[in-house]
C-alpha cells in the first residue's frame, strides 16, 4: 500500500476507497498548476506524495486490523463528519478560482502572497473548535 500510495490515487485505490483516489489525483494535478504558476511552492510535491503513501498505508492496516475505514477516512481522522463540510468548500473555492483564472479575471500570482491569509484561518477554525468543545478534548 505505501509504494501504490506514491502514485497520485493509486493508494488509495487500492485501499478500495474510489472517491478519495480521485480526490489525490485532483489535488495533486492542482499542486502542480501552482509549482508551474510560483515555482517557490516546489515543496508540496514530495510533501503530498509523502501523505499519500503513509495514507495508504495507515488504512491497509486499519482494514488489515478490520477496523472501520469509511471513504474519506485517513491518517489526520477517523472519517468524523464536521459541523462545517470543509471538503466540499475548498474544492469548490479553488474550482471558482481557476476558472477566473482561465478567464484572466484573477492573476494567480497576486493571490498567492496572501497564501498565509489561508493558514490563519484554518488555525483560527481548528481554534474556534477546540474552545467550543467540537475538537475532542478541551485539553483534558
Amino acid at each position: 500500500a505505501f509504494l501504490l500510495g506514491l502514485i497520485p490515487g493509486v493508494g488509495a485505490v487500492y485501499n478500495g476507497q474510489y472517491a478519495k483516489g480521485l480526490a489525490h489525483a485532483v489535488t495533486f494535478g492542482l499542486i502542480i498548476k501552482v509549482v508551474d504558476a510560483d515555482n517557490m511552492f516546489w515543496f508540496l510535491i514530495p510533501v503530498f506524495i509523502l501523505y499519500m503513501a503513509f495514507e495508504a498505508m495507515h488504512t491497509a492496516k486499519r482494514r488489515a486490523a478490520g477496523l472501520p475505514v469509511d471513504e474519506f477516512s485517513g491518517i489526520l481522522g477517523e472519517g468524523k463528519q464536521s459541523a462545517v463540510p470543509v471538503g466540499p468548500i475548498v474544492l469548490i473555492a479553488l474550482g471558482v478560482l481557476f476558472l477566473l483564472m482561465n478567464f484572466d479575471l484573477v492573476n494567480f500570482r497576486y493571490l498567492l502572497r496572501w497564501w498565509p491569509l489561508g493558514l490563519i484561518a484554518l488555525g483560527g477554525y481548528m481554534l474556534y473548535g477546540r474552545m467550543s468543545g467540537e475538537g475532542g478534548d478541551r485539553g483534558q
